[in-house]
């Protein structure tokens, strides 16, 4: 291995220590209450050596964003390759593959939620927030490419597959945040995934000719 070679691999390495401990940080004490020098502490960095990596909380909250978007990607991918399905079985593979991600990762995904109805967009640099651009439009895209089947097919109503795909989403992460502060203040009222259950299908009922 030669020395460009060890320098981006350490590069990558601090990076993803910086991000681990970003993620706790926010876990514990919420991203508004959370600090750089906060971030800098449990990655046992200097704040100049996290500044060089990110050049705010924004982009940091934003990174662990990116993440899971790619995980999704790569969730959608697998629904739409998967041969012999019908259009209304790709939604149910698509919002269980949703679901999934947000198994994997809730703290993140609910973050994500929130991020993208925020001002912290604004304060992310163009590289990255072309980034979050691209893996939102490729996910809502599978979505779209399904929706569009469906019209082609007669199965669905004739109407705009990416208006259809979002109304999909938004029920998604609609249910997810509602269902998320309901258990926040009861903890027994964990009904997540059977209300997702039931939204899917009332919602292909709603779009079925």
């Amino acid at each position: 291995m030669g020395i460009r070679e060890r320098k981006e691999r350490e590069k990558q390495r601090r990076r993803q220590q910086i991000m681990v401990a970003a993620k706790k940080v926010f876990t514990d004490k919420g991203f508004n209450k959370a600090t750089m020098d906060d971030i800098a502490g449990e990655a046992e960095l200097s704040p100049g050596t996290i500044y060089l990596y990110f050049k705010n909380k924004e982009e940091l909250y934003a990174s662990l964003s990116l993440r899971i978007l790619q995980y999704l990607q790569l969730k959608v991918e697998q629904v739409l390759n998967t041969p012999d399905l019908t259009p209304e079985q790709k939604l149910d593979a698509m919002m269980k593959a949703m679901y999934d991600v947000y198994e994997f990762d809730p703290l993140v995904i609910i973050n994500m939620f929130h991020l993208q109805s925020s001002e912290t967009l604004k304060n992310l640099s163009p590289e990255l927030l072309a980034d979050l651009k691209e893996l939102s439009a490729k996910s809502v895209g599978g979505l779209t490419r399904i929706f569009q089947e469906g019209i082609e097919k007669g199965i669905f109503i004739d109407q705009h597959p990416v208006a259809l795909s979002d109304i999909f989403w938004a029920m998604f992460s609609g249910v997810v945040l509602w269902m998320t502060s309901k258990k926040i203040i009861d903890a027994n009222k964990d009904y997540l995934k059977s209300t997702l259950e039931i939204a899917n299908e009332i919602f292909k009922q709603g779009v079925k000719k």
